[in-house]
C-alpha cells in the first residue's frame, strides 16, 4: 500500500498480475474469434482464437482457486441476499468508494461471461461447417447432437454479445455516475482510494505460478485439438 505526498489519497492492491494479463488476452482472443468469423477469414484462425480463449479459461477456472485474494470464486461470488441487498444500495444511492475487488452483482455477471464463453469454445470444438472444416472433435459425436451443437454456438454468440455490451455499461455508469474507476485498476493493479480508507491490500496471486498454470492449460488444449 502507498501513500501519495499530499495524505489524501493512497494506492490499495487490488488484482494480480496474472489475472490482469488473463482479462486483456482474452477481449484480444475474443474479439479475434468474433472478427475472424464475421469477415469470413480464415476459419483457420477463428478456430485458433476459439483455443486461446478455452486455454485462458482453463487457466481463469484453476486461478478462481488459487490465484490472489478477489480472484478467488469463494471470495466474490456471493448468494441471492447479498444480491438483493447491493441492488438495494444501488437504488437508495448509497456508493462505497473503497470498495475493491467484484460486488455481489458484479460477479453474477463476470460467472455468466466466463460461462458462456467456456461454453462457446467447447461446442466449437464438436461444431461442424458446411462452408469450412469441422471443429477438432467432430468425429467423437453423432450427427444429430454436433447439429444441435451448431445452433446452439450460433445462437450463444449473441449471448455473449449481450454480456460484453452489459458489462461495458456498467463501466461507464460506474465511470460517469458512481465516479468509481474500474478500468485503471485492472491495468495496474492498483485502485487510489481516500487516505482514511480501511480497505487493505489484496494478496496477489504469484506470478511465476500463474505462468505454470497457463503453461498447464495451454498444452491441455493443444493435446485435445491434436490427440484425441
Amino acid at each position: 500500500m502507498s501513500t501519495n505526498n499530499a495524505g489524501s489519497t493512497k494506492k490499495v492492491k487490488v488484482w494480480d498480475l496474472p489475472l490482469r494479463l488473463f482479462h486483456w488476452l482474452l477481449l484480444i482472443a475474443v474479439s479475434a474469434a468474433f472478427i475472424t468469423i464475421w469477415a469470413k477469414s480464415d476459419r483457420n484462425l477463428h478456430m485458433l482464437a476459439g483455443y486461446s480463449v478455452l486455454a485462458l479459461l482453463l487457466f481463469r477456472l484453476v486461478w478462481g482457486f488459487i490465484g490472489g485474494d478477489h480472484a478467488r470464486f469463494f471470495n466474490f461470488v456471493k448468494g441471492p441476499g447479498a444480491v438483493l441487498s447491493y441492488l438495494g444500495s444501488l437504488g437508495s444511492g448509497k456508493h462505497d468508494p473503497s470498495r475493491t475487488g467484484h460486488n455481489a452483482l458484479g460477479a453474477l455477471s463476470v460467472l455468466a461471461l466466463l460461462l458462456s464463453l467456456l461454453f462457446q469454445a467447447v461446442s466449437g470444438l464438436f461444431n461442424y461447417d458446411d462452408e469450412l472444416n469441422d471443429g477438432p472433435l467432430r468425429k467423437l459425436i453423432s450427427e444429430s447432437l454436433s447439429d444441435k451443437l451448431h445452433v446452439a454456438h450460433s445462437i450463444n454468440q449473441w449471448i455473449i454479445i449481450g454480456l460484453i455490451v452489459l458489462h461495458i455499461l456498467a463501466i461507464l455508469f460506474y465511470r460517469f455516475i458512481k465516479k468509481d474507476d474500474l478500468v485503471s485498476p485492472m491495468i495496474t493493479g492498483s485502485k487510489t482510494l481516500p487516505a482514511d480508507a480501511s480497505t487493505p491490500d489484496a494478496k496477489g496471486g504469484n506470478a511465476l505460478l500463474g505462468a505454470i498454470v497457463l503453461a498447464i492449460a495451454a498444452g491441455a488444449v493443444w493435446y485435445i485439438v491434436t490427440k484425441l
